[in-house]
């Protein structure tokens, strides 16, 4: 079908060729720009009934025949992505913790990332409230539970949930799988721990029926259908898990199964991740961890497609009665869409290390390369965008940031996108 428009008549003719398709199309309208002189201007009256007849015409050009419905997405409107901002919120805490590589101070390594992405976020247009944080407001200087982030505009009012370094130890001893991650949601959104800073967690990938799994089953039957999901046997399925000495029955129920294991000492946001990636090592993953981190892995996983299942976990007897007294029920099965409410989900994580998720930060002479990855539920896209830091004298001594896609690079180019960082300029120019 060719299409063609004819601004001086207002109709649009359409040539149906031998080799067209039947499938309905959509018309972008887009009204002529014809100069006019000022004696020639119509009445109040004549302009609205000019518009109305505009109107009545895009109508009908949008639509070639009324009767199909024209199907797809709706590219008439721009949606804002919050998620594009955040991933400049996790490019900086990553560079600053990045420095701390192998320097065995992970106190240092953690407060630097906090530092940065604290001041980045104050610089995104959002009203948002910190839900899952470093703490609370008694522990945490910065990012605790409660703290208003943003600029302070009226729209977006969100729930922010941030880990500025999930793998602290990991940075510190010079180990691979630590990243930063921030995730947004609508305020009301986010699922809030309270007292409970550790759950049980289950997490697979959109391939496995979150039905067919729960935290109430057996490992045995876990394992058995997410085998049958994945059509794979058993003895080829991996679970990931932290070492730590409280799975050391849940190690030996997996091992009984024929399932293959794999042991991370810290970083399960990333691990949870892993089970909803085509292709990647690891099918599931079973054990107890933080509930913070829990939550993010929710966004992430919704945006993905994935499911995650847990269960509060109180470490004492404190913290049971603590939970017990606000109304936590610690027997509940919370599922994802309990941990992350709603579709309109942002997340952006950066690599501080080397990982399977997401490589890690690289320093150069005269700047820095980051690797992210940037997720949206309501639209279902995601981005893996590798970015470079670098610095550069203008006049007057200031220091601009200046990022650019590394794919896009040529030898001998340079392709500046737009944006100044101060911040995270300023942090390049004391290194």
């Amino acid at each position: 079908m060719a299409l063609s428009f004819h601004a001086s008549t207002g109709r649009l003719n359409a040539a149906r060729h031998a080799s067209s398709s039947l499938a309905p199309c959509r018309v972008a309208f887009r009204r002529a720009q014809v100069p006019v002189r000022v004696s020639q201007l119509p009445s109040q009256e004549a302009e609205q009934l000019q518009h109305a007849s505009e109107n009545q015409r895009a109508a009908s050009l949008l639509s070639v025949d009324g009767q199909n419905d024209v199907s797809g997405p709706d590219y008439s409107m721009v949606q804002r992505n919050l998620a594009l901002e955040l991933v400049r919120v996790t490019e900086a805490a990553a560079l600053a913790a990045g420095r701390w590589f192998g320097k065995g101070d992970k106190n240092a390594a953690d407060q630097a990332a906090v530092d940065m992405m604290r001041k980045v976020l104050n610089s995104v247009a959002m009203d948002g409230v910190v839900v899952i944080g470093e703490g609370e407001k008694d522990e945490a200087p910065m990012l605790y539970c409660g703290e208003g982030i943003g600029d302070g505009s009226m729209f977006p009012k969100v729930d922010i949930a941030v880990d500025p370094l999930d793998g602290t130890s990991l940075t510190s001893q010079g180990r691979n799988g630590a990243i930063s991650v921030i995730a947004v949601a609508e305020q009301g959104s986010l699922f809030d721990p309270g007292p409970c800073m550790y759950m049980e967690k289950l997490a697979v990938g959109p391939q496995v029926d979150p039905e067919s799994v729960s935290l109430d089953f057996s490992v045995r039957h876990n394992i058995k259908w997410v085998a049958r999901a994945l059509d794979k046997p058993i003895s080829d399925v991996t679970v990931l898990m932290l070492d730590r000495p409280r799975h050391a029955d849940l190690i030996r129920q997996c091992r009984e199964a024929g399932a293959r294991i794999r042991l991370i000492s810290d970083g399960d946001v990333a691990g949870a991740i892993e089970v909803a990636k085509a292709g990647a090592p690891i099918d599931m993953m079973m054990g107890i961890g933080g509930t913070p981190e829990g939550v993010i892995a929710a966004c992430a996983l919704k945006c993905m497609g994935g499911h995650i299942q847990g269960r509060l976990w109180p470490r004492n007897d404190k913290e049971r009665q603590e939970a017990l007294a606000r109304g936590y029920d610690l027997n509940k099965i919370l599922l994802t869409d309990d941990l992350c409410r709603g579709d309109d989900v942002f997340f952006a994580a950066t690599g501080v290390s080397d990982g399977d998720l997401l490589r890690g930060v690289r320093y150069y002479s005269g700047g820095a390369s980051t690797n992210s990855i940037v997720m949206r539920c309501k639209s279902g896209t995601g981005e893996r965008p590798e970015g470079a830091a670098g610095r550069r004298l203008v006049p007057g001594g200031n220091l601009e940031r200046r990022r650019c896609d590394e794919r896009s690079r040529k030898p001998g180019t340079k392709n500046d996108l737009q944006g100044v960082c101060s911040c995270v300029a300023e942090w390049l120019g004391d290194s």
